[in-house]
C-alpha cells in the first residue's frame, strides 16, 4: 500500500489524538425506530424480519442516519464511519434469502455462489455503501465548513456472518460455508460503492476471524490495483481494527494481538487498533501489547463496558467511565485516534473528546519508506 505519511490524516496524529464516532446500532435504537419504520413502503412485503438490518435505515431513514451523524460531528468526532457494518451481499442475505437449513438442507459454497451473483443483493449492498458515504461526506463537509476543522469519512466494512477459519460441521473439520474468492469478491464489491460514495479511508474493523480480514484487504488491493487507482495515486488509507476476547485473542481465529498484528502488517495502514468485544477496562493490557509492536498509529474504540440489560444503553459504562478510562489510555501513550464502539453514543464520544483535549498523541514510529518497502507487499491466502 502507498505511503500516507503526507495525508492530512496522518498530520493530525502527528499533533494530537483523533477522535472516531460512537456506536450507530446503539444511538439507531435511542430513536425507538420499529419494523415498519425500517420497511417503509419499498421493504414492506419482505418476509422476515428487517429491525435489526441496521445498514437499511441507510435507504429507508435517510433523515435519521444523517442525524446521527451530525450529532457525532458535534460532539468532537474527527472521523464518522459509514452506516454499512453489514453492507454485504453476503451478511444482507441474511435477511433477504430463503435459509436452505430450514428445509433440511445446508449454506455452503454453491449457496454462496448464487448470493453473490444476485442482482437484489449486488444492487442493494452497492446502494447502502453509496448512498451512507455520501451521507457522511455532506455532514463531514458541512461541519468542517462551519468549524473550519478537517473532518474524515471511514468507509466501515464489517464482519460477515460467515468464517473462513472454522467449520460449522462438527464432524467435518474442512467444510467451508463459502471461499475465500467469493467472501473477496463479496469486499471488493463494497469497496468500490464506498470509493464511488466519496470516503476519504477504508477501515477494516471488529475482525473477529483474520482470514475474512485477509479477504477484505486483498479485495481493497485488487480494487485499487484493477480500477487504476494505484496510477492515478488515489489509494486511500486503511485502517484495521479487531475484536478480541479476555485473553486478547481474535474471536474466531484466536490470534494474539502480536500475531495479529504480524498477519495485517503486510498492508501498510495507517493505523491499527483494538474496538467492540470488551469496554475498556479489560482491553488496556492488550492495547499496550499492540502499541509496543505496531509500528503505525493506534486506534481503540472499546464498547461501554460489558453489557447491561438494565442499562439505557444496553452497556454498563456511561460517557463519564469512558472518559476516564480512555484519558488514562492516552496518558500512558497509547492513542492516537480514539471513540467507542457498542453502547456509546454521542454524549459518550462528547465526554471522550473533552477528556483527550490537549493530551499528547503516542509518538509515531518514524518507519523510512525503504524501511516499509521491507515489509511484503502481498499475502497468500
Amino acid at each position: 500500500m502507498t505511503d500516507f505519511r503526507q495525508h492530512p490524516l496522518q498530520k493530525i496524529l502527528e499533533n494530537r489524538i483523533a477522535i472516531i464516532d460512537g456506536a450507530m446500532g446503539t444511538t439507531i435504537r435511542s430513536y425507538g425506530r420499529t419494523e415498519a419504520d425500517i420497511r417503509g413502503e419499498r421493504f414492506k412485503g419482505a418476509t422476515k424480519d428487517l429491525l435489526n438490518n441496521g445498514d437499511l435505515f441507510t435507504v429507508t431513514q435517510p433523515e435519521m442516519i444523517g442525524d446521527i451523524h451530525r450529532r457525532f460531528l458535534e460532539a468532537g468526532a474527527d472521523i464518522i464511519e459509514t452506516n454499512t457494518f453489514g453492507a454485504t451481499s453476503i451478511t444482507q442475505s441474511e435477511f433477504f434469502m430463503e435459509d436452505p437449513r430450514e428445509h433440511g438442507g445446508r449454506k455452503d459454497p454453491a449457496f454462496f455462489q448464487k448470493v453473490i451473483e444476485d442482482p437484489f443483493l449486488n444492487n442493494l449492498a452497492w446502494e447502502i455503501n453509496e448512498q451512507s458515504a455520501r451521507q457522511c461526506r455532506y455532514w463531514a463537509d458541512r461541519l468542517a465548513g462551519e468549524t473550519g476543522r478537517p473532518r474524515f469519512v471511514a468507509g466501515a466494512i464489517g464482519p460477515l456472518t460467515v468464517s473462513l477459519s472454522n467449520s460449522p460441521d462438527a464432524d467435518d473439520a474442512g467444510f467451508r460455508v463459502v471461499t475465500f474468492d467469493q467472501v473477496k469478491a463479496a469486499y471488493a464489491h463494497e469497496v468500490r460503492a464506498l470509493i464511488a460514495g466519496g470516503v476519504d479511508l477504508l477501515l477494516v474493523e471488529t475482525i473477529f476471524d483474520s482470514l475474512n480480514a485477509k479477504a477484505a484487504l486483498v479485495a481493497i488491493r485488487e480494487v485499487f490495483d484493477e480500477d487504476g487507482l494505484t496510477a492515478q495515486g488515489r489509494e486511500l488509507p486503511i485502517m484495521i481494527s479487531a475484536a478480541v476476547g479476555r485473553g486478547g485473542e481474535t474471536l474466531i481465529s484466536a490470534q494474539t494481538t502480536e500475531a495479529f498484528w504480524n498477519a495485517m502488517a503486510h498492508a501498510r495502514p495507517l493505523a491499527v487498533g483494538l474496538n467492540c468485544s470488551l469496554g475498556p477496562d479489560l482491553l488496556y493490557p492488550f492495547l499496550t501489547e499492540l502499541a509496543e509492536k505496531a509500528a503505525v498509529a493506534i486506534c481503540c474504540y472499546p464498547n461501554a463496558g460489558l453489557p447491561n440489560p438494565l442499562s439505557p444503553t444496553g452497556f454498563n459504562f456511561g460517557p463519564e467511565d469512558m472518559a476516564r478510562y480512555l484519558g488514562e489510555f492516552a496518558r500512558a501513550g497509547l492513542l492516537n485516534i480514539a471513540g467507542g464502539c457498542c453502547g456509546n453514543t454521542p454524549e459518550h464520544i462528547a465526554a471522550i473528546a473533552k477528556a483527550l483535549d490537549g493530551l499528547p498523541p503516542r509518538p509515531l514510529p518514524a518507519t523510512s519508506a525503504a524501511e516499509a518497502s521491507t515489509l511484503p507487499s502481498e499475502v497468500e491466502a
